[in-house]
């Protein structure tokens, strides 16, 4: 009877992760929210017409390719996601005029993410994944959370990466009346390790970024919803 008891909880055990744990992109982002969902094959983009602009995005970043090669010096140049009807459309001279403020800011995936093939890093510079983000956002501590994502695909071999941005303030805007997120978030998780964590970031010109850290901007996962 002993046997068949450890033999029970054994087999419990082994069970309880895929049971208890499965997070998914489903679980985020409501893709009917999305007015067209673009394909880049190595990731996927949740567009707002509205916004003129990523509502969220997904892609998996495996370990075994992120921060295997560093040294592509010439960096892609920005494209027009021509996918994207044209009064939906955002262009790179939108930006025109905005650098010392706002950024054009990779979102879903960074440009690192894909260093390892040009033809890869190329599909990270569509104007699809840009959304405006303040200068000390984009360059001091966004980037965090992106080195964050790549050090996790290499420790647990690969990390789901959903990122999710929230407008509040219709008003505020750059060229071309594209909308500025007022929140970004980014979620990690890998089901089979039983990962998962989230975190959130203003979208702000005034930023404390000199005495910023990556915990600080951790939150509860279950709040988190497109």
């Amino acid at each position: 009877m002993n046997f068949y008891k450890k033999l029970f909880n054994t087999v419990l055990v082994a069970l309880m992760p895929t049971i208890l744990f499965s997070a998914s992109v489903d679980e985020y982002i409501d893709k009917a929210k999305c007015d067209q969902i673009i394909d880049k094959q190595l990731y996927q983009i949740c567009y707002s017409y509205k916004y003129k602009g990523a509502l969220g995005g997904w892609v998996t970043l495996k370990g075994n390719l992120v921060n295997t090669q560093d040294d592509i010096n010439k960096r892609p140049k920005f494209y027009n996601e021509k996918t994207i009807p044209l009064q939906y459309r955002t262009k790179y001279k939108d930006y025109t005029g905005y650098g010392d403020s706002w950024n054009r800011g990779h979102f879903v995936v960074a440009d690192a993410d894909f260093d390892y093939d040009v033809k890869a890093l190329n599909k990270a510079y569509t104007m699809a994944n840009i959304i405006p983000q303040a200068a000390n956002v984009n360059q001091k501590t966004w980037i965090k959370v992106e080195k964050y994502g790549r050090t996790l695909a290499q420790k647990l071999g690969y990390i789901n990466s959903i990122s999710i941005a929230k407008y509040d303030d219709l008003s505020n805007k750059i060229g071309n009346d594209i909308v500025i997120p007022t929140k970004l978030y980014r979620i990690y998780y890998n089901n089979e390790a039983q990962f998962e964590k989230c975190f959130e970031y203003e979208n702000k010109l005034d930023v404390d970024y000199e005495s910023d850290k990556l915990r600080e901007h951790e939150i509860d996962c279950k709040i988190i919803k497109l």
